[in-house]
């Protein structure tokens, strides 16, 4: 324990320089801007400037996507707030008591809250990311090939089976991802395999522009099947925080949230959104007044944002020690990771110490940043959603252009990035998860070269001797059967 406090003091000392804290405030800054325009999520945010980084070091890069990350997720709620206008799906657990708090003209009192409980419930989570993903990932050295496949197929099966009454559209998206990832060469036979004669697929497909195309363009083409020219404009109140005496009288429930949204976030797939509905049912059974929710109670606002932001550093975990992000948003760092050739998981604590705990530093560093930024840019935060949809649409599909092309200098992968946005509209049309899609093709090259390794290291007898190995996989079928009879029950109940 001592050691891994001794380590990110090196990592604070790691950027504590004018660039690196620069380059988080940015990120901070373009997090909140893009998580308060309704539409744009923390991982299309992080997509969208994922190219970015391509010519900074692999720390500076990861430091300021953290830095979009943890400013998207906050930047949701003051539209939610405010309008009644989630800028992020998680958010839309904030509108619930922030919106009411805002319409009976205790809408600084509902921005303060959603603010603090942010900042707190980030914090939180980012000490227990510190805690628990060092000790995880010395676990994970450990492993056999055999046992890290059985952990990548409980990964996928997890994410799969956490789109709820929908598990079927998740696990067709893992699946598509999977079949994705059969492109290019074989990893260890080095044969091609379905790249049609291209030579621009003997690499397989590239990953920032998959990215960029499922999260950015998608959501684009989808809003814009439904673009609305004649949409209702809002007035801005006038905001005034409450002293900082009051958020005292809430530390118990921001505390319950932050932890709450960091152990959701360690389930791959669950994400900030999941954290935010079960840490708001968590303090209205806890509440002493449960009418109140929903009518503007402070507890509710401080329940969704510390939640969310918790989620964070519950995410992050999984992804650090095991290689297997736990949200969409951190599906998305794994490409930034890869950009930069560097591989997910237990290896890149011993690999790559100084980024890992440069890392952790950065998000207390994010969250320092948020607080002073929320104070003081509140009023024009609201603002942004006044931007016309005839400007921020182009501006986007201009940017992921861009940024596709930019990593590679190849026209091969904007063809992918147009590509795989139709792919991400028709997907979101009919409600199946983006997400999973990268999980699979994430994942995927990683099961394969550890099955291959499997059998060449102990044969066929090695998936069912090694007790861990067995374990895992009886989990993963566990998770799949589990919504099947769940699904079954319900249907015998309703019928």
């Amino acid at each position: 324990m001592v050691e891994i406090f001794q380590l990110t003091a090196v990592g604070f000392g790691e950027i504590l320089n004018g660039t690196s804290l620069l380059l988080i405030l940015i990120g901070v800054c373009v997090g909140i801007l893009g998580g308060a325009i309704p539409g744009i999520s923390p991982s299309m945010a992080v997509a969208l400037l994922l190219p970015m980084t391509y010519s900074m070091t692999p720390t500076q890069g990861i430091i300021m996507l953290m830095g979009i990350y943890i400013g998207a997720n906050y930047g949701g709620s003051i539209t939610a707030v405010a309008i009644n206008t989630p800028g992020t799906p998680s958010a839309a657990v904030t509108s619930f008591d922030g919106y009411p708090l805002a319409k009976a003209g205790r809408g600084g009192e509902a921005m303060g809250i959603s603010l603090w409980a942010s900042v707190f419930g980030g914090i939180i989570g980012a000490v227990i990311l510190m805690l628990c993903a060092v000790p995880l990932a010395k676990i994970a050295l450990k492993f056999w090939p055999s046992e890290y496949f059985a952990l990548c197929v409980l990964g996928l099966t997890t994410v799969a089976t956490l789109g709820g009454k929908e598990w079927q559209k998740s696990l067709v998206a893992v699946l598509f991802g999977l079949l994705l990832n059969m492109i290019g060469l074989d990893p260890v036979l080095g044969v091609k395999r379905f790249t049609f004669g291209i030579t621009a697929l003997y690499d397989g497909v590239a990953m920032v522009p998959v990215l960029i195309g499922l999260f950015a363009l998608g959501e684009v083409f989808a809003n814009l099947e439904y673009y609305n020219s004649s949409e209702k404009k809002f007035e801005k109140p006038v905001y005034k925080f409450p002293k900082i005496s009051y958020y005292w009288k809430l530390k118990w429930s921001i505390i319950r949230s932050g932890v709450v949204g960091c152990l959701i976030g360690v389930f791959p797939g669950a994400g900030g959104t999941i954290a935010s509905f079960l840490a708001y049912d968590v303090e209205k059974r806890m509440s002493k007044h449960p009418e109140e929710f929903g009518k503007g109670a402070p507890e509710g606002v401080v329940a969704a944002e510390a939640s969310n932001s918790g989620s964070v550093g519950g995410a992050m975990v999984p992804l650090l020690a095991l290689g297997i992000p736990g949200s969409s948003t951190a599906a998305v760092l794994i490409g930034a990771l890869m950009i930069h050739n560097l591989t997910p998981g237990p290896t890149l604590f011993t690999d790559e110490p100084d980024l890992v705990y440069a890392l952790f530093a950065s998000m207390f560093f994010a969250n320092a940043f948020m607080l002073l930024v929320g104070i003081f840019g509140s009023k024009l935060w609201v603002r942004v959603s006044d931007i016309p949809k005839t400007v921020l649409y182009p501006l986007i599909f201009a940017f992921s252009i861009l940024g596709s092309y930019s990593v590679k200098k190849s026209m091969a992968d904007v063809v992918v990035c147009l590509l795989f946005g139709v792919i991400g509209w028709i997907m979101k049309k009919y409600r199946y998860p983006a997400a999973p899609v990268v999980l699979g093709v994430v994942l995927g090259r990683l099961m394969e070269l550890n099955f291959s390794q499997a059998l060449m290291v102990g044969g066929a007898a090695s998936f069912y001797t090694r007790p861990l190995t067995v374990i895992l996989f009886a989990v993963s079928v566990a998770a799949v059967v589990y919504p099947i009879v769940s699904e079954k029950r319900a249907a015998k109940k309703n019928g």
